[in-house]
């Protein structure tokens, strides 16, 4: 029997935002899972492994290909595809499209917390950046909070109008701060490196959803914001001493570890306290998503045939 190979159009076909944002609460129950990354690099190229085993769900290894000067020649930069092992026997079960696996897992990961924190009667929901993740995080809040009208911030004014022109409901918010207050919830998703969020930008009741910071010296959001949110993650593991939005102001002291509620692993602390509370939610990404994703699309493309 061949090992099917699920493309992306294919993964897209069968996926709903609300049902995997159940998939990974439900893998949550699971036992915690094992992870590892590796990376090797050759010049300014790299391999990227991430690799996740959770008894019960199976193993997920994501291989991708860093290769910036693809750019040159009108490739792809990042290229890969996702393992999916069975837990019974080790057997390869399906061989996953890399950018598929990444799309959902991302904004899904960011949906299941807006779904448990963020006040159900949103409105208004600011997407700052317009890269291809702020194109996904429309479709995925558009799902979770229908009624919403969506304001896009970029740093060039002219990706927020070209992502905005998409959607009916988006429109292109010209200043940051003025948007920030505006927003019952805030999702970013940007390079950035230093902190350009500030805390008096945001008043009580509002959802954050920090996706950029990926690496020790990335930051979205100054300290400021921090201190004035309580503070969740989606792992402890892979965020509080890998990321540097969460990792240089546990050092500095600007925050501390208690300050950080829960992680996905404590789903039922997942809940507001009250209408004024401002949320916050750091989304880390790690290799264990990948798997709880890959094994859903598997499951929504065997359920679809």
């Amino acid at each position: 029997m061949s090992v099917p190979q699920i493309s992306f159009e294919q993964g897209e076909a069968v996926l709903n935002w609300l049902t995997l944002t159940d998939a990974l609460a439900a893998a949550h129950d699971l036992p915690k899972a094992e992870i590892g990354d590796t990376f090797l690099y050759r010049g300014g190229d790299t391999l990227l492994t991430r690799s996740a085993w959770i008894d019960g769900l199976g193993v997920a290894v994501k291989a991708a290909t860093i290769f910036p000067g693809n750019k040159d020649s009108g490739k792809p930069a990042i290229n890969g595809a996702v393992n999916l092992l069975s837990d019974q026997d080790g057997t390869l079960e399906a061989l996953v499209d890399f950018h598929l696996v990444t799309k959902w897992k991302t904004a899904g990961d960011s949906l299941l917390a807006a779904r448990r924190l963020a006040r159900p009667d949103s409105k208004v929901i600011l997407i700052v950046g317009a890269g291809a993740v702020a194109a996904t995080l429309r479709q995925a809040y558009g799902a979770a909070f229908p009624d919403a009208r969506f304001l896009i911030w970029n740093r060039t004014p002219a990706g927020a109008e070209a992502l905005a022109a998409q959607y009916p409901d988006c429109t292109v918010a010209p200043d940051l701060p003025a948007a920030v207050a505006e927003a019952d919830i805030v999702t970013s998703a940007t390079m950035a490196v230093e902190p350009f969020l500030q805390g008096d930008w945001f008043r009580p009741g509002q959802h954050i959803d920090l996706i950029g910071a990926y690496r020790p010296d990335m930051r979205e959001a100054q300290d400021s914001v921090l201190q004035r949110a309580s503070i969740f993650v989606d792992s402890f593991d892979t965020t509080l001493d890998h990321i540097g939005e969460m990792k240089i102001p546990l050092a500095s002291g600007a925050i501390a570890r208690a300050d950080v509620r829960a992680d996905y692993y404590d789903l039922p602390a997942f809940q507001r306290s009250s209408d004024d509370q401002i949320t916050l939610f750091k989304n880390g990404g790690g290799a264990h998503l990948d798997l709880m994703t890959a094994r859903h699309i598997l499951d929504a493309w065997r359920a679809a045939k």
